[in-house]
């Protein structure tokens, strides 16, 4: 048993009950250990907890890096929010995980900050200035995180159209709204 194979399992735990109810007690049951073996591994629950957030998004982060590679603008856009709505929807409790508060100085090598990288270098393509792109991000993470999250809560299931053309449509509009931008 080492850290990576509790937070590994953890990971999981968490695709398969939830990320909320993730607990070192369900972890140690898994390992048919009692709790206090899990201690010379992970601090706490907090400490489990944002392992298992570093690990989303260092998984998340080497989908991300595939899929922009080689692309720009629209394509590059649209590659990196399908990505992020293909980790949610096949990995729940770990796409819950990536917004688990972390230390904002953490490792430079760590997923978020690749994550961001990735980012940034898909709105390269669009021209906008650093300090603009960092709204632009923070417009395109709400709309994929958002819409990711009531798609897999079922939300968009009451009614037509499907929730494929609104994703669509999104993109689109994020794209018009970015290639619009400000430059100034």
């Amino acid at each position: 048993m080492t850290r990576e194979k509790i937070i590994e399992v953890a990971g999981s735990l968490a695709d398969e009950s939830g990320f909320e109810k993730l607990t070192l007690t369900a972890v140690a049951r898994h390992f048919q250990v009692r709790l206090p073996s899990l201690y010379g591994h992970v601090a706490n629950s907090d400490d489990l907890k944002k392992g298992v957030a570093l690990l989303a998004l260092g998984r998340l982060a080497e989908r991300a890096e595939d899929a922009v590679a080689g692309r720009s603008g629209k394509d590059a856009l649209r590659a990196l929010a399908n990505v992020h709505r293909e980790f949610a929807c096949q990995h729940p409790g770990l796409f819950h995980a990536i917004r688990y508060p972390l230390d904002p100085s953490g490792a430079p090598g760590n997923g978020g900050t690749r994550l961001a990288r990735v980012s940034l270098a898909m709105l390269r393509g669009y021209g906008l200035p650093e300090d603009e792109s960092v709204h632009a991000i923070r417009l395109f993470g709400s709309f994929v995180l958002g819409f990711s999250l009531l798609e897999t809560a079922g939300s968009f299931a009451h009614r037509p159209p499907p929730s494929e053309l609104s994703w669509e449509r999104g993109i689109d509009a994020i794209d018009a709204l970015i290639r619009s931008w400000s430059k100034d």
